[in-house]
């Protein structure tokens, strides 16, 4: 039986230790995997997952499959992340972070990111440990057409080596102006492919996996408002009339990657990991339909007839192509002094972006020295430290403090523009730019007030952005030549009601000072809000979650988008103005099926306003029911 062989892969969730040292002398790995009639029982507690960071950082870790139902009623990535994402209103649309993010990446990359979001990249793979095979089949159901499915597998080819794959795909409906019954607005199709093997004598371990994403958006470019066109009217949805119908946006992305290490002493590795990664990104317009009309009157680009697949003319063609491509090494060593973890590593990347509109492509060659330190006093108290130098001008440092009541971090950086915020050569803009490193400071931390009943999590971030480069009005590349101040205060708590009852909050508030302050579009006010029951029903055969879920931002110019170059840019012409949204979901559990029912926009029609702006000249979501189900199988 695999489950005999796999002894010494028997390891529980909380453990340090690699999969290869689970099974300790003595210790019966069958144990809690057996019922009263001595079958074999396989579910969440046989079919584990880990990942990549956890094993690098020699604080390796298995995760039981989820089965709970918190926030399974937020199946997309937006409503996923709590709504810190401003995307275009629906499914698989353009989206970037609501509040400023330091990069992890100190040097170049593409730029193209507004489609990060519904990426399985490879540094928050899955790799599994399972004593039998493990699917997993997630079905999402939006109303208006929101389509979403996701499928998993993994199994164990012996009890040292693991295969898998996923697959998802969208398929999500225009809310605005559908013209047809399938009248996407995204189509995706993506997959990966994963596996993880240890050597026998348990010194040699190897992750490796190969992701592929195709991302297809057909642009709308907005409701065309109605001071430009008087028979055009908001929150009219599917007969909204929008700027664009004859143009359409692709991300293609794919990326190799592997990690290996070997322990040449009993707690000192050598480690190399290897990284290919490419993404084409490509814009297609007809601009000799009404189209035309969205975009600028400047044409810098004739396209090649060979490059697209339109018959006949093509003057009044717009077909922007890029296409970014890079090769990583890193190798380190890596091990643990008693309760201290150290590391260093030197890292290489070579990459390009090349565009037909180029004179030449824009490449780069760069190399890294990093390091790390972690020290863990017990389990509840420990601070970590890294560091990451890009010759010859380029850092990253941080520092990170942990223990029960408190967390504090800081973080200071300077970084690259992007490629393409330095060269840009499309058929509606150009430019060239010279910029100098963005710099960064970040503090933040966390008072942790965890009781019985209730916990609050106050915290206070501070940031100082000097020399920033955003898309401005004109959508082109600005660098600002001041400072940005952020002070950014913030509460989370969670109450509870007779143990079945639950009420969980979110506030930030923002405020921006500095020269640079107009660079960054963030409300004031932000807050999350849910209440909910949530328990056993019918003698513990169902586990139910049902309640009301809010979300309030306060009125702000947010940025707008541009298709053409696939960037958000600043406006000061249309204020998103605040509005509460409410939700109603109800999630519930029969075995090992999760079902979720999520209503959104339950105030529709009964606010002074008939509806909401996420973006300039896109609507929130109408009233909708959306239904999805899981379904997770173990053997």
């Amino acid at each position: 039986m695999l489950f005999v062989q796999s002894s010494a892969w028997a390891q529980q969730q909380g453990s340090q230790q690699p999969p290869g040292q689970a099974g300790e002398e003595g210790a019966n790995p069958r144990r809690g995997l057996l019922d009263d009639s001595t079958k074999m029982v396989y579910g969440p507690r046989t079919s584990l997952y880990f990942l990549e960071k956890h094993l690098r950082h020699n604080k390796f870790e298995q995760f039981e499959i989820d089965t709970s139902l918190n926030n399974f009623h937020n199946y997309e990535p937006v409503s996923k992340s709590g709504y810190k994402y401003q995307d275009l209103g629906n499914l698989g649309s353009a989206a970037k972070p609501m509040f400023y993010e330091v990069p992890r990446q100190i040097g170049r990359t593409s730029g193209f990111h507004v489609y990060d979001l519904y990426y399985n990249s490879p540094d928050s793979m899955r790799y599994y440990n399972t004593k039998s095979p493990f699917t997993n089949l997630a079905a999402f159901f939006g109303g208006g057409n929101r389509n979403k499915l996701d499928i998993s597998f993994a199994r164990n080819v012996t009890p040292r080596w693991n295969v898998g794959f996923n697959f998802r795909t969208i398929r999500s409906t225009k809310i605005l102006n559908p013209t047809r019954r399938d009248d996407h607005l995204t189509n995706q199709n993506s997959y990966d492919i994963h596996t993880n093997y240890q050597s026998e004598n348990e010194k040699y371990f190897l992750l490796a996996n190969f992701s592929r994403m195709r991302h297809l958006v057909n642009e709308q470019g907005g409701i065309i408002p109605p001071e430009v066109d008087s028979t055009s009217l908001y929150f009219t949805y599917r007969d909204a009339k929008v700027w664009l119908r004859n143009s359409r946006a692709v991300d293609l992305r794919q990326d190799y990657h592997v990690y290996h290490q070997y322990e040449l002493l009993k707690g000192w590795q050598v480690y190399h990991v290897f990284d290919k990664k490419k993404q084409l990104v490509t814009f297609f317009s007809d601009l000799s339909t009404s189209d035309g009309n969205f975009f600028n009157g400047r044409r810098f680009n004739v396209p090649d007839n060979s490059t697209i697949n339109e018959p006949g003319d093509t003057t009044n063609i717009t077909n922007n192509r890029n296409h970014f491509s890079e090769w990583k090494n890193e190798i380190g060593f890596k091990g643990d002094f008693g309760p201290v973890y150290y590391n260093a590593y030197v890292k290489f990347r070579t990459g390009r972006m090349a565009s037909k509109f180029f004179d030449a492509n824009n490449s780069f060659n760069e190399v890294y020295l990093g390091g790390s330190l972690r020290g863990e006093i017990n389990e509840a108290w420990s601070f970590e430290a890294e560091g990451e130098y890009l010759l010859p001008e380029g850092y990253r440092i941080n520092g990170l403090f942990i223990s029960p009541f408190l967390e504090v971090s800081y973080t200071k950086a300077s970084y690259k523009p992007t490629l393409a915020q330095e060269l840009y050569r499309g058929n509606h803009f150009q430019w060239k730019n010279g910029f100098s490193n963005i710099g960064v400071d970040q503090i933040r931390g966390e008072i942790k007030a965890d009781f019985k009943h209730f916990s609050l999590r106050p915290s206070l971030t501070v940031n100082r952005v000097n020399n920033y480069v955003y898309y401005g009005k004109d959508t082109v590349p600005v660098q600002a030549s001041g400072q940005a101040f952020m002070l950014i205060p913030g509460l989370k708590s969670h109450f509870t009601f007779g143990q079945k009852f639950h009420w969980q909050s979110e506030i930030i508030y923002s405020v921006i000072t500095g020269d640079a302050a107009d660079s960054f579009r963030i409300p004031d006010l932000f807050v999350n809000s849910r209440i909910y029951f949530d328990g056993p029903l019918f003698n513990e055969n169902i586990y139910v979650q049902i309640g009301l879920e809010g979300r309030y931002k306060s009125d702000y110019f947010a940025d707008s988008y541009m298709p053409a170059t696939q960037q958000f840019h600043l406006q000061d012409g249309f204020n998103v103005y605040s509005y509460p949204v409410l939700d109603v979901f109800f999630n519930f559990r029969i075995k090992r099926t999760r079902v979720l029912f999520r209503y959104n926009h339950l105030n529709s029609d009964l606010m002074d306003r008939p509806g909401y702006f996420v973006t300039p000249g896109f609507t929130g979501l109408p009233s909708l029911l959306d239904l999805g189900i899981n379904w997770s199988f173990f053997d």
